[in-house]
């Protein structure tokens, strides 16, 4: 491991935490005589990431020649990481969360776009705190080291391993072979769509304050609201808007790409039919049923169907309606989209719709080779063969995918919580969804989830959002020798 080498790369992205700190320090100006510590947590975040990127950009020798696959996971690890707990500074010298692991929980639940939240009342806190909030989501959406790739596109210094092991998915298809110009062109329709919905929320009637920091949570997935009843404070028309906008989010952002270059490939590419085939099936599943339980009309129950259907899937976490007030049957339904999350390059979490088809297709596979075991049986996806590599490599995600799940039930079942919440939880993290079942349903909090389980929700929302191998390598000895 070239320790001087990762860096400079970790210290420009401190820098640009820096400045985005800059922004609801701004707002907090304006709240200085009801919520002064809120300030001075901002400008101690900015201080801290302005410095400590600074001394990080003094000893790092910034030749790409040293940058190998090592140090690109490295500088993610440690950008996501670093970012995480400095995000919480805010949180904690402004005393909005006084408990610093807490502040720590909610750093890292927003810049993974988990959504989960240890607090308990939304609307009392200062606005400059609820933009961090948001503006944290924003952020991981797409990616702080990519954002540094695509700003930086000068430095030159291994932005290829940078953004492999950033982007989302199992394979990068289709994009601009210069990296640095695939992740700015992605981040301009990032923004672009962005753009759009805020317009859509704030001429709708949300405030922009609002507007601003409900498409922040659309955009990444995130899920982190203004009102405590989350998106259910609203009306219908809102709904519909943050459920389309949920969707597109949770399409690989490499089809709007294409389709900027008047290519529009979306029914074609296969992961997309079956994420929007997926997506319907749940949908009009959960709409049956909930006309079955009787206890709302068609329009009502076929909102809250597509809402929270949409939300959980994408793995956004805004919520209308109290599922855990639904049958057994639609709630085992919504675990088990939670699970498979969004398509490979969009903000969307999970074990992603393409790892899932190619994971049932290699079973599929092997299940032939039982009672054909000469037959050459090909993989393929949408008339394509998969890469033998590739198939290993998604089934090794998805194996050390459940491990990480799995360790988490069980981390929670010894601090004492029921299974229901532990299996919850557990997914909810490492899928990056927020909201599970128990006492982390969708209208409470993890709040009363145990102290010691907190650091490990935190770290299976870091190995979900940076896909598994990212973390995964750091526990390993030979990762760290030269």
């Amino acid at each position: 491991m070239n320790f001087r080498a990762a860096a400079r790369p970790i210290g420009y992205i401190l820098w640009l935490l820096a400045f985005s700190l800059l922004f609801p320090l701004i707002v907090s100006l304006g709240e200085i005589h009801s919520t002064p510590g809120a300030l001075l947590g901002f400008i101690m975040a900015v201080v801290v990431a302005a410095t400590l990127g600074g001394w990080l950009w003094v000893i790092g020798t910034g030749k790409s020649e040293d940058l190998h696959r090592k140090e690109g996971l490295f500088i993610v690890s440690g950008g996501w990481v670093l970012s995480g707990l400095i995000g919480a500074i805010p949180f904690y010298v402004s005393q909005t969360i006084p408990n610093l692991i807490d502040a720590i929980f909610e750093s890292i639940s927003g810049f993974t776009t988990t959504g989960a939240s240890v607090l308990t009342d939304i609307e009392v806190l200062p606005h400059s705190i609820l933009l961090w909030r948001s503006e944290t989501h924003w952020l991981g959406g797409m990616g702080i080291v990519v954002l540094f790739v695509a700003i930086l596109p000068a430095l030159g210094i291994g932005g290829k391993h940078l953004f492999r092991f950033e982007a989302t998915g199992p394979e990068k298809s289709g994009l601009h072979p210069r990296v640095a110009d695939t992740a700015r062109s992605l981040w301009l329709i990032y923004t672009g769509i962005s753009l759009v919905e805020f317009l859509m929320l704030w001429i709708g009637g949300m405030t922009p304050f609002d507007a601003v920091c409900h498409t922040f949570g659309t955009m990444a997935t995130g899920g982190f609201s203004t009102k405590n009843a989350s998106v259910g404070y609203y009306s219908t028309y809102f709904h519909v808007v943050i459920t389309f906008f949920m969707f597109l989010c949770g399409v690989n952002f490499s089809l709007y790409y294409q389709a900027l270059r008047k290519r529009f490939l979306f029914w074609k590419d296969p992961e997309f039919r079956c994420y929007a085939l997926l997506l319907f099936s749940t949908i009009v599943l959960l709409l049956i049923n909930l006309l079955w339980q009787g206890n709302v009309g068609f329009l009502t129950a076929l909102r809250d169907s597509a809402f929270v259907g949409t939300s959980i899937m994408t793995t956004t976490g805004f919520g209308t309606a109290d599922f855990e007030q639904w049958t057994p049957f639609a709630q085992g339904l919504l675990v088990m989209v939670m699970f498979v999350g969004g398509s490979a390059g969009s903000t969307g979490g999970g074990i992603k719709v393409v790892r899932a088809l190619i994971t049932v297709r290699w079973a599929w596979k092997h299940v032939a080779h039982s009672f054909r075991p000469h037959a050459v049986v090909p993989l393929r996806i949408g008339g394509h063969v998969v890469d033998p590599e590739i198939e290993d490599q998604v089934v090794s995600f998805s194996l050390l995918f459940m491990g990480w799940f799995l360790a988490g039930v069980i981390v929670l079942l010894a601090c004492g919580h029921d299974l229901v919440t532990s299996v919850t939880a557990s997914v909810a993290s490492v899928a990056n969804i927020g909201p599970g079942l128990g006492l982390v349903g969708p209208t409470d909090n993890y709040a009363h989830i145990h102290i010691l389980a907190k650091p490990v929700l935190a770290l299976l929302m870091l190995v979900g959002r940076l896909e598994v191998f990212a973390i995964t390598v750091l526990f390993l000895p030979g990762f760290w020798r030269r």
